[in-house]
Protein backbone atom coordinates (compact mmCIF):
# COMPACT_ATOMS: atom_id res chain seq x y z
CA UNK A 1 0.00 0.00 0.00
CA UNK A 2 1.28 3.37 -0.74
CA UNK A 3 -0.25 7.08 -0.82
CA UNK A 4 -0.91 6.15 -4.69
CA UNK A 5 -3.34 3.44 -3.63
CA UNK A 6 -5.20 5.08 -0.70
CA UNK A 7 -5.73 8.21 -2.80
CA UNK A 8 -7.32 5.70 -5.50
CA UNK A 9 -9.48 4.10 -3.28
CA UNK A 10 -10.61 6.91 -1.21
CA UNK A 11 -11.67 8.63 -4.42
CA UNK A 12 -13.50 5.21 -5.64
CA UNK A 13 -15.00 5.52 -2.17
CA UNK A 14 -15.98 8.96 -3.18
CA UNK A 15 -17.38 8.31 -6.58
CA UNK A 16 -19.45 5.18 -5.68
CA UNK A 17 -20.81 6.71 -2.36
CA UNK A 18 -22.21 9.86 -4.61
CA UNK A 19 -23.39 7.30 -6.84
CA UNK A 20 -25.21 5.65 -4.25
CA UNK A 21 -26.81 8.63 -2.87
CA UNK A 22 -24.42 9.17 0.41
CA UNK A 23 -24.08 11.97 2.48
CA UNK A 24 -22.49 14.98 0.12
CA UNK A 25 -20.24 15.97 3.76
CA UNK A 26 -18.37 12.82 3.06
CA UNK A 27 -17.93 13.05 0.17
CA UNK A 28 -16.32 15.59 -0.12
CA UNK A 29 -14.14 14.74 2.94
CA UNK A 30 -12.84 11.51 1.08
CA UNK A 31 -12.68 13.27 -2.12
CA UNK A 32 -10.20 16.15 0.02
CA UNK A 33 -8.34 13.60 1.80
CA UNK A 34 -8.23 11.47 -1.68
CA UNK A 35 -6.10 14.88 -3.57
CA UNK A 36 -4.12 15.33 -0.42
CA UNK A 37 -2.41 12.10 0.34
CA UNK A 38 -1.91 12.01 -3.84
CA UNK A 39 0.11 15.35 -2.78
CA UNK A 40 1.88 14.16 0.40
CA UNK A 41 5.40 14.03 0.12
CA UNK A 42 5.73 11.80 2.98
CA UNK A 43 4.86 8.42 3.14
CA UNK A 44 0.83 7.14 5.44
CA UNK A 45 2.55 4.05 5.35
CA UNK A 46 5.51 5.23 7.51
CA UNK A 47 3.03 7.82 9.35
CA UNK A 48 1.03 4.87 10.72
CA UNK A 49 4.02 2.74 11.37
CA UNK A 50 5.68 5.73 13.48
CA UNK A 51 1.95 6.19 15.66
CA UNK A 52 1.87 9.45 14.56
CA UNK A 53 -1.80 10.58 14.55
CA UNK A 54 -2.73 11.17 10.80
CA UNK A 55 -5.35 14.04 11.87
CA UNK A 56 -2.79 16.23 12.24
CA UNK A 57 -2.20 16.28 8.80
CA UNK A 58 -4.15 19.75 7.32
CA UNK A 59 -7.43 18.32 5.81
CA UNK A 60 -7.71 15.28 7.20
CA UNK A 61 -10.24 13.93 9.32
CA UNK A 62 -11.15 11.20 12.14
CA UNK A 63 -12.92 9.08 8.99
CA UNK A 64 -10.08 9.71 6.58
CA UNK A 65 -7.86 8.81 8.94
CA UNK A 66 -9.67 5.28 9.73
CA UNK A 67 -9.87 4.82 6.34
CA UNK A 68 -6.53 5.00 5.97
CA UNK A 69 -5.29 2.69 8.72
CA UNK A 70 -7.93 -0.15 7.38
CA UNK A 71 -5.98 0.31 3.92
CA UNK A 72 -2.58 -0.33 5.62
CA UNK A 73 -3.65 -2.92 7.72
CA UNK A 74 -5.44 -5.46 5.38
CA UNK A 75 -5.00 -3.45 1.78
CA UNK A 76 -9.12 -3.50 1.36
CA UNK A 77 -11.61 -1.04 2.53
CA UNK A 78 -14.64 -3.44 3.75
CA UNK A 79 -17.11 0.06 2.91
CA UNK A 80 -16.02 -0.15 -0.87
CA UNK A 81 -16.68 -3.84 -0.64
CA UNK A 82 -19.83 -3.56 0.30
CA UNK A 83 -20.64 -1.40 -2.21
CA UNK A 84 -19.46 -3.59 -4.86
CA UNK A 85 -21.50 -6.06 -3.75
CA UNK A 86 -24.61 -4.15 -4.96
CA UNK A 87 -23.45 -2.35 -7.82
CA UNK A 88 -21.36 -4.00 -10.74
CA UNK A 89 -17.65 -3.62 -10.98
CA UNK A 90 -18.22 -2.58 -14.66
CA UNK A 91 -20.47 0.81 -13.34
CA UNK A 92 -16.99 2.10 -12.70
CA UNK A 93 -16.30 1.82 -16.44
CA UNK A 94 -18.92 4.26 -16.60
CA UNK A 95 -16.88 7.03 -14.23
CA UNK A 96 -14.40 7.36 -17.00
CA UNK A 97 -16.42 8.85 -19.73
CA UNK A 98 -15.70 12.22 -19.61
CA UNK A 99 -18.40 14.90 -17.74
CA UNK A 100 -20.29 12.04 -16.78
CA UNK A 101 -19.91 12.27 -13.07
CA UNK A 102 -21.64 9.31 -10.24
CA UNK A 103 -24.84 11.37 -10.22
CA UNK A 104 -25.19 11.34 -13.90
CA UNK A 105 -24.32 7.51 -13.89
CA UNK A 106 -26.15 7.04 -11.13
CA UNK A 107 -29.69 8.38 -13.54
CA UNK A 108 -28.54 5.91 -16.12
CA UNK A 109 -28.05 2.62 -14.08
CA UNK A 110 -31.08 3.59 -12.25
CA UNK A 111 -33.38 4.61 -14.73
CA UNK A 112 -31.88 2.58 -17.73
CA UNK A 113 -30.70 0.21 -16.24
CA UNK A 114 -26.90 0.65 -17.98
CA UNK A 115 -24.11 -0.63 -16.39
CA UNK A 116 -21.41 -1.19 -18.90
CA UNK A 117 -20.15 0.74 -21.93
CA UNK A 118 -21.27 -0.96 -24.33
CA UNK A 119 -24.83 -0.60 -23.19
CA UNK A 120 -24.11 2.75 -22.37
CA UNK A 121 -23.39 3.31 -26.60
CA UNK A 122 -26.15 1.80 -27.17
CA UNK A 123 -29.05 3.61 -25.38
CA UNK A 124 -26.95 6.40 -26.81
CA UNK A 125 -27.72 5.44 -30.45
CA UNK A 126 -30.83 4.94 -29.78
CA UNK A 127 -31.62 8.29 -28.25
CA UNK A 128 -32.73 7.16 -25.16
CA UNK A 129 -30.43 8.88 -22.70
CA UNK A 130 -31.38 13.06 -23.79
CA UNK A 131 -34.67 11.66 -22.75
CA UNK A 132 -33.82 11.55 -19.06
CA UNK A 133 -34.15 14.60 -16.83
CA UNK A 134 -30.59 16.95 -17.13
CA UNK A 135 -29.51 15.22 -19.65
CA UNK A 136 -31.00 16.43 -23.22
CA UNK A 137 -29.58 15.74 -27.12
CA UNK A 138 -26.28 18.02 -26.78
CA UNK A 139 -24.98 15.98 -23.48
CA UNK A 140 -26.14 12.65 -25.37
CA UNK A 141 -23.63 13.26 -28.24
CA UNK A 142 -21.03 14.18 -25.52
CA UNK A 143 -21.40 10.86 -23.78
CA UNK A 144 -21.13 9.06 -27.43
CA UNK A 145 -18.13 10.93 -28.01
CA UNK A 146 -16.10 10.23 -24.60
CA UNK A 147 -17.17 6.60 -24.69
CA UNK A 148 -14.70 5.90 -26.98
CA UNK A 149 -12.02 7.93 -24.36
CA UNK A 150 -13.43 5.96 -21.74
CA UNK A 151 -12.73 2.58 -23.58
CA UNK A 152 -9.58 3.41 -24.42
CA UNK A 153 -8.47 4.37 -20.64
CA UNK A 154 -9.86 1.01 -19.89
CA UNK A 155 -7.17 -0.74 -22.28
CA UNK A 156 -4.18 1.42 -22.10
CA UNK A 157 -2.87 3.07 -18.89
CA UNK A 158 -0.59 6.60 -19.08
CA UNK A 159 2.96 5.88 -19.75
CA UNK A 160 4.63 7.63 -16.84
CA UNK A 161 2.10 4.92 -14.76
CA UNK A 162 3.37 1.99 -16.71
CA UNK A 163 7.02 3.41 -16.00
CA UNK A 164 6.14 3.01 -12.10
CA UNK A 165 5.16 -0.49 -12.47
CA UNK A 166 8.41 -1.05 -14.75
CA UNK A 167 10.64 0.32 -12.23
CA UNK A 168 8.35 -1.73 -9.57
CA UNK A 169 8.60 -4.82 -11.30
CA UNK A 170 12.51 -4.21 -12.67
CA UNK A 171 12.92 -3.62 -8.43
CA UNK A 172 11.75 -7.12 -7.99
CA UNK A 173 13.48 -9.23 -10.57
CA UNK A 174 16.66 -7.85 -9.00
CA UNK A 175 17.24 -10.49 -6.63
CA UNK A 176 16.17 -13.67 -8.88
CA UNK A 177 19.85 -15.24 -8.88
CA UNK A 178 18.76 -17.04 -12.13
CA UNK A 179 18.23 -13.37 -13.89
CA UNK A 180 21.49 -12.62 -16.50
CA UNK A 181 20.23 -9.35 -17.86
CA UNK A 182 16.61 -8.06 -18.35
CA UNK A 183 14.63 -5.01 -20.57
CA UNK A 184 11.42 -3.73 -21.14
CA UNK A 185 10.20 -4.03 -24.46
CA UNK A 186 7.03 -2.79 -26.35
CA UNK A 187 5.38 0.43 -26.71
CA UNK A 188 6.40 1.21 -23.36
CA UNK A 189 10.38 1.10 -24.33
CA UNK A 190 9.18 3.03 -27.66
CA UNK A 191 7.94 6.31 -24.92
CA UNK A 192 4.01 6.02 -26.51
CA UNK A 193 2.06 7.93 -24.41
CA UNK A 194 -0.23 5.52 -23.52
CA UNK A 195 0.65 1.88 -23.06
CA UNK A 196 -1.19 -1.27 -23.15
CA UNK A 197 0.64 -3.92 -22.06
CA UNK A 198 4.16 -4.34 -20.34
CA UNK A 199 6.52 -6.84 -22.55
CA UNK A 200 9.17 -8.00 -20.11
CA UNK A 201 12.15 -9.85 -21.59
CA UNK A 202 14.25 -11.71 -19.42
CA UNK A 203 17.71 -13.15 -20.34
CA UNK A 204 18.45 -16.57 -18.13
CA UNK A 205 18.80 -20.64 -18.77
CA UNK A 206 16.17 -21.26 -15.98
CA UNK A 207 13.31 -19.83 -16.86
CA UNK A 208 10.83 -21.85 -14.34
CA UNK A 209 13.03 -20.14 -11.62
CA UNK A 210 12.68 -17.14 -13.48
CA UNK A 211 9.14 -17.37 -13.74
CA UNK A 212 8.68 -18.60 -10.05
CA UNK A 213 9.93 -15.23 -9.16
CA UNK A 214 8.44 -13.02 -11.35
CA UNK A 215 5.18 -14.91 -9.95
CA UNK A 216 5.23 -13.70 -6.58
CA UNK A 217 5.63 -10.28 -7.62
CA UNK A 218 2.74 -8.87 -4.89
CA UNK A 219 0.90 -6.79 -7.58
CA UNK A 220 -0.48 -10.05 -9.74
CA UNK A 221 -3.97 -10.71 -8.99
CA UNK A 222 -3.92 -13.87 -11.89
CA UNK A 223 -2.12 -15.76 -13.75
CA UNK A 224 -3.57 -15.95 -17.63
CA UNK A 225 -1.26 -18.39 -18.56
CA UNK A 226 2.29 -20.10 -17.87
CA UNK A 227 4.07 -22.48 -20.29
CA UNK A 228 7.84 -23.06 -20.81
CA UNK A 229 9.37 -19.60 -21.64
CA UNK A 230 6.37 -17.39 -21.44
CA UNK A 231 4.11 -15.89 -18.64
CA UNK A 232 0.87 -13.53 -19.13
CA UNK A 233 -0.23 -11.80 -15.49
CA UNK A 234 -3.16 -9.59 -14.54
CA UNK A 235 -2.31 -7.49 -11.84
CA UNK A 236 -4.26 -5.54 -9.22
CA UNK A 237 -5.31 -2.45 -11.97
CA UNK A 238 -6.26 -5.31 -14.92
CA UNK A 239 -3.14 -4.34 -16.26
CA UNK A 240 -1.33 -7.06 -18.49
CA UNK A 241 2.26 -8.22 -17.98
CA UNK A 242 4.30 -10.75 -20.32
CA UNK A 243 7.31 -12.13 -19.33
CA UNK A 244 9.58 -14.06 -21.95
CA UNK A 245 12.40 -15.76 -21.11
CA UNK A 246 15.16 -16.27 -24.05
CA UNK A 247 18.40 -17.70 -24.24
CA UNK A 248 21.33 -15.36 -24.53
CA UNK A 249 22.14 -15.49 -28.00
CA UNK A 250 18.66 -14.53 -29.08
CA UNK A 251 18.47 -11.45 -25.89
CA UNK A 252 19.53 -8.85 -28.18
CA UNK A 253 17.22 -10.35 -31.42
CA UNK A 254 14.40 -10.77 -29.20
CA UNK A 255 14.81 -7.16 -27.99
CA UNK A 256 14.71 -5.90 -31.06
CA UNK A 257 11.54 -7.94 -32.08
CA UNK A 258 9.37 -7.02 -29.59
CA UNK A 259 9.93 -3.40 -29.22
CA UNK A 260 8.81 -3.00 -32.44
CA UNK A 261 7.21 -0.93 -33.62
CA UNK A 262 5.69 -3.57 -36.28
CA UNK A 263 5.60 -1.33 -38.98
CA UNK A 264 9.77 -0.37 -38.20
CA UNK A 265 10.15 -4.65 -38.27
CA UNK A 266 9.02 -5.03 -41.30
CA UNK A 267 11.07 -2.50 -42.59
CA UNK A 268 13.89 -4.19 -41.07
CA UNK A 269 12.67 -7.91 -42.05
CA UNK A 270 12.33 -6.25 -45.99
CA UNK A 271 15.77 -4.72 -45.77
CA UNK A 272 17.54 -8.61 -44.33
CA UNK A 273 16.09 -9.97 -46.84
CA UNK A 274 17.37 -8.48 -49.43
CA UNK A 275 20.85 -8.98 -48.13
CA UNK A 276 20.31 -12.56 -48.31
CA UNK A 277 19.33 -12.70 -44.26
CA UNK A 278 16.36 -13.36 -42.11
CA UNK A 279 16.12 -11.88 -38.80
CA UNK A 280 13.08 -12.56 -36.41
CA UNK A 281 13.00 -13.08 -32.05
CA UNK A 282 15.34 -15.60 -32.28
CA UNK A 283 18.38 -13.94 -34.41
CA UNK A 284 19.60 -13.36 -37.17
CA UNK A 285 20.36 -15.81 -40.18
CA UNK A 286 21.90 -16.45 -43.26
CA UNK A 287 19.67 -17.60 -45.54
CA UNK A 288 22.81 -18.69 -47.82
CA UNK A 289 23.39 -21.20 -46.01
CA UNK A 290 21.63 -24.69 -46.00
CA UNK A 291 20.90 -24.72 -42.14
CA UNK A 292 19.96 -21.58 -41.88
CA UNK A 293 22.85 -20.89 -39.11
CA UNK A 294 22.76 -17.69 -36.76
CA UNK A 295 25.37 -15.13 -37.57
CA UNK A 296 23.60 -12.01 -35.10
CA UNK A 297 21.31 -12.05 -31.99
CA UNK A 298 22.99 -11.60 -28.79
CA UNK A 299 22.50 -7.70 -28.50
CA UNK A 300 20.49 -5.61 -30.69
CA UNK A 301 23.93 -3.55 -31.64
CA UNK A 302 24.63 -6.52 -33.42
CA UNK A 303 21.53 -6.87 -35.07
CA UNK A 304 21.72 -3.73 -36.84
CA UNK A 305 25.44 -3.71 -37.32
CA UNK A 306 25.12 -6.75 -39.68
CA UNK A 307 22.02 -5.11 -41.53
CA UNK A 308 24.64 -2.18 -42.03
CA UNK A 309 21.72 0.05 -39.74
CA UNK A 310 22.66 2.12 -36.65
CA UNK A 311 21.17 1.13 -33.35
CA UNK A 312 18.17 3.28 -33.62
CA UNK A 313 16.68 4.76 -30.71
CA UNK A 314 13.60 2.75 -29.51
CA UNK A 315 11.76 5.94 -29.63
CA UNK A 316 12.16 6.42 -33.32
CA UNK A 317 11.37 3.42 -34.14
CA UNK A 318 7.52 4.27 -35.68
CA UNK A 319 8.66 3.61 -39.75
CA UNK A 320 8.84 6.93 -40.18
CA UNK A 321 12.18 8.74 -41.24
CA UNK A 322 14.40 6.71 -39.53
CA UNK A 323 15.72 4.13 -42.61
CA UNK A 324 16.28 7.30 -44.50
CA UNK A 325 18.31 8.89 -41.80
CA UNK A 326 19.97 6.12 -41.60
CA UNK A 327 20.64 5.72 -45.25
CA UNK A 328 21.81 9.48 -45.40
CA UNK A 329 24.23 8.98 -41.75
CA UNK A 330 22.05 11.45 -40.81
CA UNK A 331 20.18 9.78 -37.66
CA UNK A 332 19.61 12.71 -35.06
CA UNK A 333 21.51 12.84 -32.26
CA UNK A 334 18.16 13.02 -29.79
CA UNK A 335 17.46 15.44 -27.04
CA UNK A 336 18.26 14.25 -23.24
CA UNK A 337 17.01 15.71 -19.99
CA UNK A 338 20.75 16.94 -19.16
CA UNK A 339 20.43 19.33 -22.36
CA UNK A 340 17.59 21.17 -20.46
CA UNK A 341 18.83 24.42 -18.92
CA UNK A 342 15.48 25.88 -18.01
CA UNK A 343 11.70 25.43 -17.14
CA UNK A 344 9.42 28.07 -18.43
CA UNK A 345 6.15 26.92 -17.04
CA UNK A 346 5.31 26.49 -13.73
CA UNK A 347 2.67 27.88 -10.81
CA UNK A 348 2.85 29.13 -7.37
CA UNK A 349 0.83 29.67 -4.48
CA UNK A 350 -0.58 32.74 -5.82
CA UNK A 351 -3.10 30.87 -8.00
CA UNK A 352 -3.62 27.25 -7.86
CA UNK A 353 0.26 26.26 -7.08
CA UNK A 354 1.51 24.61 -3.72
CA UNK A 355 5.07 26.40 -2.89
CA UNK A 356 6.35 29.73 -3.26
CA UNK A 357 8.44 31.43 -6.05
CA UNK A 358 11.60 31.02 -3.57
CA UNK A 359 10.59 27.53 -3.32
CA UNK A 360 10.03 26.64 -6.60
CA UNK A 361 13.49 28.25 -7.50
CA UNK A 362 15.22 26.72 -4.88
CA UNK A 363 13.94 23.35 -6.51
CA UNK A 364 14.81 23.99 -9.74
CA UNK A 365 18.18 25.22 -9.40
CA UNK A 366 18.62 21.92 -6.70
CA UNK A 367 17.85 19.14 -10.08
CA UNK A 368 20.31 21.57 -12.23
CA UNK A 369 18.46 24.25 -13.77
CA UNK A 370 19.75 27.85 -14.35
CA UNK A 371 16.39 29.60 -15.00
CA UNK A 372 12.63 29.52 -14.32
CA UNK A 373 10.01 31.02 -15.32
CA UNK A 374 6.93 31.63 -12.85
CA UNK A 375 4.13 32.08 -14.83
CA UNK A 376 0.59 31.67 -12.77
CA UNK A 377 -2.60 31.92 -14.46
CA UNK A 378 -4.39 35.25 -15.33
CA UNK A 379 -7.32 36.75 -13.91
CA UNK A 380 -10.12 34.57 -16.38
CA UNK A 381 -9.30 31.17 -14.30
CA UNK A 382 -11.48 32.50 -11.59
CA UNK A 383 -11.09 28.62 -9.89
CA UNK A 384 -6.93 28.97 -9.45
CA UNK A 385 -7.08 32.70 -8.07
CA UNK A 386 -5.83 34.11 -11.30
CA UNK A 387 -3.84 37.02 -11.33
CA UNK A 388 -5.41 40.50 -11.85
CA UNK A 389 -3.18 43.58 -13.51
CA UNK A 390 -2.37 44.87 -10.11
CA UNK A 391 -1.50 41.00 -8.52
CA UNK A 392 0.76 39.90 -11.47
CA UNK A 393 2.39 43.68 -11.14
CA UNK A 394 2.88 42.78 -7.64
CA UNK A 395 4.35 39.60 -8.00
CA UNK A 396 6.35 40.48 -10.65
CA UNK A 397 7.67 43.55 -8.16
CA UNK A 398 8.82 40.86 -5.82
CA UNK A 399 10.37 38.54 -8.23
CA UNK A 400 13.05 41.36 -9.21
CA UNK A 401 13.78 42.05 -5.32
CA UNK A 402 14.19 38.13 -5.11
CA UNK A 403 16.53 37.86 -8.58
CA UNK A 404 18.45 41.04 -6.88
CA UNK A 405 18.94 39.31 -3.40
CA UNK A 406 20.40 36.29 -5.00
CA UNK A 407 24.30 35.51 -4.90
CA UNK A 408 24.42 32.88 -7.55
CA UNK A 409 23.77 33.20 -11.48
CA UNK A 410 20.33 31.12 -10.83
CA UNK A 411 17.63 34.05 -12.92
CA UNK A 412 13.83 33.41 -12.46
CA UNK A 413 12.15 35.09 -15.08
CA UNK A 414 8.92 37.30 -14.96
CA UNK A 415 5.58 35.45 -16.75
CA UNK A 416 2.25 34.91 -16.89
CA UNK A 417 0.01 32.32 -18.31
CA UNK A 418 -2.57 35.02 -20.03
CA UNK A 419 -5.67 33.34 -21.58
CA UNK A 420 -7.15 33.55 -24.43
CA UNK A 421 -10.43 34.97 -24.20
CA UNK A 422 -13.52 33.15 -25.64
CA UNK A 423 -14.05 35.64 -27.80
CA UNK A 424 -10.43 36.77 -29.15
CA UNK A 425 -7.68 38.45 -27.42
CA UNK A 426 -5.96 38.31 -24.35
CA UNK A 427 -6.76 38.23 -20.82
CA UNK A 428 -4.58 40.84 -19.79
CA UNK A 429 -3.98 44.70 -21.13
CA UNK A 430 -0.76 45.06 -23.62
CA UNK A 431 0.78 47.92 -21.30
CA UNK A 432 0.94 44.99 -18.33
CA UNK A 433 2.30 42.30 -20.41
CA UNK A 434 4.94 44.27 -22.28
CA UNK A 435 6.33 44.67 -18.93
CA UNK A 436 6.91 40.73 -18.29
CA UNK A 437 9.86 39.03 -19.19
CA UNK A 438 8.27 35.14 -20.84
CA UNK A 439 4.88 35.36 -21.98
CA UNK A 440 2.27 32.04 -22.24
CA UNK A 441 -0.72 32.36 -24.03
CA UNK A 442 -3.15 29.14 -23.63
CA UNK A 443 -6.90 27.99 -24.43
CA UNK A 444 -8.89 26.81 -20.96
CA UNK A 445 -12.67 28.01 -21.91
CA UNK A 446 -14.74 27.59 -25.13
CA UNK A 447 -13.08 24.57 -26.29
CA UNK A 448 -15.75 23.37 -27.37
CA UNK A 449 -16.11 25.87 -30.64
CA UNK A 450 -15.83 25.62 -34.25
CA UNK A 451 -12.43 24.90 -35.76
CA UNK A 452 -12.02 28.18 -37.29
CA UNK A 453 -13.14 30.04 -34.03
CA UNK A 454 -10.78 28.16 -31.92
CA UNK A 455 -7.92 28.38 -34.42
CA UNK A 456 -8.39 32.23 -35.21
CA UNK A 457 -8.02 32.54 -31.14
CA UNK A 458 -4.57 30.90 -31.17
CA UNK A 459 -3.71 32.85 -34.24
CA UNK A 460 -4.49 35.93 -32.89
CA UNK A 461 -2.37 35.64 -29.38
CA UNK A 462 0.52 34.31 -31.66
CA UNK A 463 0.08 37.56 -33.31
CA UNK A 464 0.74 39.50 -30.14
CA UNK A 465 4.17 41.21 -29.92
CA UNK A 466 4.08 40.34 -26.48
CA UNK A 467 3.03 36.70 -26.74
CA UNK A 468 6.07 34.60 -26.51
CA UNK A 469 4.90 31.16 -26.54
CA UNK A 470 1.73 29.02 -27.18
CA UNK A 471 0.89 26.19 -24.11
CA UNK A 472 -0.60 22.80 -24.40
CA UNK A 473 -1.48 23.91 -27.70
CA UNK A 474 -4.53 20.88 -28.68
CA UNK A 475 -5.48 21.14 -25.09
CA UNK A 476 -5.45 17.38 -24.63
CA UNK A 477 -5.86 15.62 -21.67
CA UNK A 478 -4.81 11.44 -22.36
CA UNK A 479 -7.57 8.84 -21.38
CA UNK A 480 -9.68 12.22 -20.50
CA UNK A 481 -10.08 14.81 -22.63
CA UNK A 482 -9.72 15.20 -26.64
CA UNK A 483 -7.98 17.58 -28.25
CA UNK A 484 -10.02 20.54 -29.34
CA UNK A 485 -10.56 20.78 -33.49
CA UNK A 486 -8.05 23.44 -34.30
CA UNK A 487 -5.89 23.84 -37.25
CA UNK A 488 -2.81 23.27 -36.24
CA UNK A 489 -1.15 24.03 -39.58
CA UNK A 490 -2.01 26.94 -39.19
CA UNK A 491 -0.88 27.68 -35.82
CA UNK A 492 2.35 26.26 -37.10
CA UNK A 493 2.46 28.38 -40.04
CA UNK A 494 1.62 31.83 -37.89
CA UNK A 495 3.98 30.48 -35.08
CA UNK A 496 6.77 30.44 -37.95
CA UNK A 497 5.66 33.98 -39.55
CA UNK A 498 5.77 35.50 -36.50
CA UNK A 499 8.99 33.95 -34.95
CA UNK A 500 6.87 32.15 -31.78
CA UNK A 501 7.33 29.16 -29.39
CA UNK A 502 5.20 26.62 -29.41
CA UNK A 503 5.60 24.16 -26.29
CA UNK A 504 5.30 20.74 -25.12
CA UNK A 505 3.88 20.40 -21.82
CA UNK A 506 5.97 17.43 -19.94
CA UNK A 507 2.65 16.95 -17.84
CA UNK A 508 2.31 13.52 -18.24
CA UNK A 509 -1.54 13.70 -18.62
CA UNK A 510 -0.82 16.67 -21.57
CA UNK A 511 2.25 15.85 -23.46
CA UNK A 512 0.85 18.41 -25.88
CA UNK A 513 2.10 18.30 -28.57
CA UNK A 514 2.37 15.00 -29.72
CA UNK A 515 4.79 13.21 -31.40
CA UNK A 516 3.55 13.99 -35.08
CA UNK A 517 3.17 17.52 -34.20
CA UNK A 518 6.63 17.61 -32.64
CA UNK A 519 8.09 16.16 -35.81
CA UNK A 520 5.90 19.04 -37.65
CA UNK A 521 7.06 22.09 -35.78
CA UNK A 522 10.88 20.44 -36.38
CA UNK A 523 10.37 20.33 -39.77
CA UNK A 524 9.05 24.06 -39.82
CA UNK A 525 11.82 24.77 -37.96
CA UNK A 526 9.70 26.57 -35.26
CA UNK A 527 11.57 26.68 -31.76
CA UNK A 528 9.92 24.14 -29.17
CA UNK A 529 9.76 24.39 -25.30
CA UNK A 530 9.62 21.59 -23.09
CA UNK A 531 8.08 22.93 -20.19
CA UNK A 532 6.81 20.77 -16.65
CA UNK A 533 3.62 23.08 -15.47
CA UNK A 534 4.53 22.12 -12.30
CA UNK A 535 2.37 23.18 -9.56
CA UNK A 536 4.41 22.09 -6.69
CA UNK A 537 8.44 21.49 -6.52
CA UNK A 538 7.87 17.79 -7.10
CA UNK A 539 6.03 18.71 -10.24
CA UNK A 540 9.77 19.84 -12.07
CA UNK A 541 10.37 16.45 -12.41
CA UNK A 542 7.80 15.96 -14.93
CA UNK A 543 10.33 17.30 -17.25
CA UNK A 544 11.62 13.38 -17.98
CA UNK A 545 8.12 12.64 -19.54
CA UNK A 546 8.49 15.55 -21.76
CA UNK A 547 12.10 14.45 -23.14
CA UNK A 548 11.02 11.36 -23.49
CA UNK A 549 7.99 12.92 -25.97
CA UNK A 550 10.29 14.67 -27.22
CA UNK A 551 12.49 11.87 -28.40
CA UNK A 552 9.26 10.61 -30.24
CA UNK A 553 8.95 13.64 -32.11
CA UNK A 554 12.71 13.09 -33.13
CA UNK A 555 13.48 16.82 -31.05
CA UNK A 556 17.50 16.96 -31.17
CA UNK A 557 19.00 20.36 -28.87
CA UNK A 558 19.16 22.37 -31.46
CA UNK A 559 15.06 22.39 -31.44
CA UNK A 560 14.36 22.83 -27.97
CA UNK A 561 15.01 26.56 -27.33
CA UNK A 562 15.20 25.95 -23.30
CA UNK A 563 18.57 24.34 -23.49
CA UNK A 564 20.27 27.41 -24.58
CA UNK A 565 21.85 29.50 -21.48
CA UNK A 566 19.62 32.20 -20.71
CA UNK A 567 21.44 34.89 -22.46
CA UNK A 568 21.32 33.35 -25.62
CA UNK A 569 17.75 32.01 -24.85
CA UNK A 570 16.66 35.38 -24.43
CA UNK A 571 17.73 36.63 -27.78
CA UNK A 572 16.25 33.59 -29.29
CA UNK A 573 13.23 34.89 -27.97
CA UNK A 574 13.32 38.62 -28.92
CA UNK A 575 13.95 37.68 -32.51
Amino acid sequence: MNNEKISKHLSQLADLLEFTGANSFRLRAYRNGSRIIKELPESIVSMIEANQDLTKLDGIGKGVAEKCHELVSSGRLKQLDEILETVPKTVLDLLNVPKLGPKKCAALFNELGIQSLDQLKAACEAQQVRLLSGFGAKTEEAILQGIAIAVLANERILWAHADKIAKDLESHMSSCSAVRQSEFAGSYRRGKETVGDLDLLVDSDDSQTVMDHFGKYEEITSVIVRGETKMSVRLENEFQVDLRVVPQESFGAALQYFTGSKDHNVLIRGRAKQMGLKVNEWGVFDLNDTEESRVAGRTELEVYELLDLPLFPPEIREARRELDWAEKSELPHLIELADIQGDLHMHTTATDGKASIEEMAEAAKAIGLNYIAITDHSQRVSMANGLTPDRLLEQWKKIDQINANRTDDFVILKGIECDILEAGGMDLPDEVLAQGDFIIASVHYGQNQPRQQITDRIIGAIENPHVSMIAHPTGRLLNKREAYDVDIDAVFQAAKANHKMVELNANPVRLDLNDIHLLAAKTHGIPVVINTDAHRTLGLSNMRYGIKQARRGCLCVADVANTLPLAEFLKALHR
